[in-house]
């Protein structure tokens, strides 16, 4: 059912529009996990459009990685878009709008070069339309603020003039033409920000087409939300400005403008917008993929950025975020991502992939594990893989903790450990070689399973006149090459007797 009146009775139509002019963020990410719950949700379409006509920034290694990082959050989509395929759509519709004379010619001579922008968490608003602003501002009206708004030498240029300068070929940009000095407000309702007010004459005249004929973000944007009937448009707030200018496209291009809603955005803990140039790789999501991060449990904690659950729970499965997610759980205030140069991720975010880690099942977790296994260069065949992940699964948070939590299993040989972690507390080298001599007959001898393991080692403490720990905590050095390990006897039965007795001889000689 639809979660209130802001959902569309024949369910909503969301998209995702990313400008692949560099990795995908984890606030992109976040938009994209946000439009795809509230589609789900509502029983909606999920539209992922590459908004890549900004050429000269573009690049095919961006498109790669914001391709990579979204299947690896394995939430498919329903359409998928290019917007450079849709130039002449967007140049019919820029003509549209100049002919029923909402736009003008501007031949101002651009004097800067900048780029555009998509919808990701490191979006940037259009540099190149705010150069061909200023190229115009030496002869323009200002605002009480000092803002530039238009240039009125191009804003009043006769029909014919603009008519007669275009056929000659002189380059220009055109311009909407924000109406000016009729005290008009713009109004919209923000899903999250609620109403919204600006006076138009505080909007400057902004660029639909670039003086090469490209369109800007602007227009190609809202003429493609347009076409494609999308219903609902859910950004980061770092767009809401933006929406005063669309919201005069929309009217210009005749169309009923989609339901706006629109993010807090992800900050440091020093309160800076999170970028790679001033927080590394932390923002990208493909450092989450290689570092070992679930993609559901990477996407509970972005969920939990900037919005809440009614239930307040943050374990919470993807069916669960399907049906809990509405709008109204998205909070206004900015949300921090916590992390130390130290200590690279949010200490939640390890937290909530440890317990997603714990809830899978066993096969399903030694299947996610082969790769980081193989990429290892360890040898670890499945049926050996899925009787280890029993043993570490309460041990790890990250996927890439079971290489340092299980290595031993699968290799021929243990590296080189201390000899002195052999030593019992309070002990010395002669009880350890003795311990280790005693284990040997014991291994050698008894049936190898758990129940006859334990029974037949707590016994030979016992006629030794250990206790369980000072004896077992030779054995699990000789075994693992480490104290700290899984639990003994499961750890043994899965390295089978032979490896056992060659690794607590190997021991033995440490303290003869």
């Amino acid at each position: 059912m639809p979660e209130d009146n802001f959902a569309s009775a024949s369910g909503p139509r969301v998209r995702f529009a990313p400008s692949p002019t560099g990795f995908l963020h984890v606030g992109g990410a976040r938009t994209f996990i946000f439009n795809w719950l509230y589609a789900r949700h509502n029983h909606g379409t999920m539209v992922l459009r590459l908004d890549d006509t900004d050429v000269e920034r573009n690049t095919e290694a961006s498109v790669q990685s914001i391709f990579d990082g979204l299947r690896w959050l394995e939430l498919n989509w329903d359409e998928e878009y290019k917007q450079s395929e849709r130039l002449a759509l967007h140049r019919r519709a820029a003509e549209s709008i100049f002919e029923r004379g909402l736009a003008y010619r501007d031949f101002t001579a651009a004097q800067k070069q900048g780029s555009g922008v998509g919808d990701q968490g490191s979006e940037r608003h259009d540099r190149r339309d705010a150069a061909e602003g200023e190229a115009s501002s030496a002869q323009g009206a200002a605002s009480p603020q000092g803002a530039w708004l238009f240039n009125p030498g191009m804003r009043e240029l006769s029909g014919e003039e603009s008519d007669r300068r275009a056929a000659a070929g002189e380059p220009f940009a055109l311009r909407y033409r924000v109406p000016r000095g009729q005290d008009r407000m713009l109004r919209f309702a923000d899903g999250v920000y609620g109403p919204q007010w600006k006076a138009a004459d505080e909007v400057e005249d902004f660029a639909l087409l670039r003086s090469d004929g490209m369109p800007t973000y602007h227009l190609a944007s809202c003429v493609d939300d347009a076409d494609l009937r999308i219903s609902h448009i859910i950004r980061g707030q770092d767009h809401l400005t933006n929406t005063f200018k669309h919201m005069l496209i929309f009217e210009g291009l005749g169309a009923e403008p989609p339901r706006f809603a629109h993010l807090p955005l992800l900050v440091a803990p020093d309160g800076t917008k999170l970028s790679k140039r001033r927080h590394g790789p932390v923002v990208s999501v493909t450092t989450y993929r290689d570092a070992g991060f679930l993609p559901e449990a990477f996407i509970n904690f972005l969920c939990l950025l900037g919005w809440s659950p009614k239930n307040d729970r943050e374990f919470l499965a993807l069916d669960e975020l399907v049906s809990l997610f509405s709008l109204e759980g998205v909070n206004r205030a900015n949300a921090v991502v916590n992390f130390k140069d130290e200590d690279p991720f949010d200490p939640k975010a390890v937290w909530l992939n440890a317990e997603h880690i714990r809830a899978l099942a066993v096969e399903e977790l030694s299947r996610r594990l082969e790769p980081i296994f193989e990429h290892a260069g360890l040898n670890a065949t499945p049926e050996k893989l899925l009787a280890v992940t029993p043993l570490i699964r309460e041990r790890i948070k990250l996927l890439v903790d079971a290489v340092s939590a299980a290595d031993f299993f699968f290799v021929a040989k243990l590296p080189a450990y201390d000899p002195s972690e052999l030593i019992p507390q309070k002990g010395d080298a002669a009880l350890a070689l003795r311990v280790l001599q005693c284990a040997e007959q014991v291994v050698a001898a008894t049936p190898f399973d758990h129940d006859s393991l334990e029974q037949a080692l707590r016994q030979a403490a016992a006629s030794l006149g250990l206790k369980p720990g000072p004896m077992f905590q030779p054995i699990r050095v000789a075994v693992c090459g480490r104290k700290n390990a899984p639990p003994l006897f499961e750890t043994m039965t899965v390295l089978e007797r032979e490896v056992c007795l060659e690794r607590i001889r190997e021991a033995m000689g440490k303290m003869a």
